[in-house]
């Protein structure tokens, strides 16, 4: 689903079926809510410049999403909707033509996560935005599904939506291990996770795909609206949550060489000849 795998581990293998279908629940909830690729999601259904009221998930998407860019300084940043889908990031990614013509590259800067207005249900999109809120809704999807099916059904649970993975409750015995590698061909490691921690992983090879020579990828950064430089293949981090843990990651991705001096998380990084950097701790 949103063209990655999603995955469902339960400590008590009677809670499985009814763990899977909570988290179906509210995979599709957040889908209704925040698709770039739905005609009838509520995200898609907004009228420029004109105040709406949309429902208690889309809100709160929308909240964390503004949240996490304030927390980055603007690196990731919501209002990039446009800009993917100029780049041919316009569909979901099983549908995009991978190999396309060229098509001009044009830097310009975001919108910009202030230009959106949310006052409790009551959202704003100015003229000329157009909200992607992927950097931070599927994460937040991971961390609501676990503890709610935690919370429901009184077991521990793990969810994993790609490189997104919250737990939720107590862990199996010894912690979750996780493997953590992005591409079959990059360095891996197994790490071992106490109960309640998340880790996600960010990615400029997951999801990616060429336009003429350019080969562009969905990591975008907001000074340019083009994909962000790729020094890093991948990034990964361990939070409280899964939302911290893939803000963080984004935003190291965006900022280049310069990403672990600014990562305050333990975390890994993957150069692009596969040399691994570690940082604040990693892997403890």
């Amino acid at each position: 689903m949103w063209s990655t795998t999603a995955r469902v581990v339960v400590t008590e293998p009677a809670a499985l079926a009814r763990a899977t279908g909570i988290v179906r629940d509210v995979l599709d909830a957040v889908d209704r809510a925040a698709s770039r690729f739905r005609a009838d999601s509520e995200l898609r259904r907004l009228v420029p410049g004109v105040p709406t009221t949309v429902s208690p998930v889309c809100a709160q998407l929308v909240r964390v999403a503004l949240i996490a860019a304030e927390r980055t300084g603007g690196a990731v940043d919501p209002t990039m909707g446009r800009a993917l889908g100029d780049l041919g990031y316009d569909r979901d990614l099983s549908l995009v033509d991978v190999d396309g013509l060229a098509i001009p590259l044009v830097v310009r800067q975001a919108p910009g996560w202030r230009s959106v207005r949310l006052t409790g249900r009551r959202l704003t999109v100015p003229e000329g935005v157009e909200l992607d809120l992927g950097a931070t809704a599927k994460a937040h999807a991971a961390d609501v599904a676990a503890q709610l099916v935690a919370a429901v059904l009184d077991t521990g649970v793990l969810v994993s939506l790609g490189g997104d993975i919250a737990t939720a409750g107590p862990a199996p015995e010894g912690g979750w291990r996780v493997l953590v590698r992005d591409q079959p061909d990059d360095p891996s490691c197994v790490l071992t996770m106490p109960a309640g921690r998340a880790i996600a992983t960010s990615s400029t090879r997951s999801r990616g795909w060429r336009r003429g020579r350019a080969q562009l990828h969905h990591i975008l950064d907001p000074r340019t609206c083009l994909p962000a430089k790729p020094v890093w293949r991948s990034v990964s981090a361990v939070a409280e949550s899964c939302v911290d843990a893939n803000t963080a990651t984004t935003a190291a991705l965006v900022h280049g060489v310069d990403g672990p001096r600014r990562m305050r998380l333990a975390a890994r990084f993957v150069a692009l000849d596969k040399t691994v950097v570690t940082v604040a701790g990693w892997p403890r």
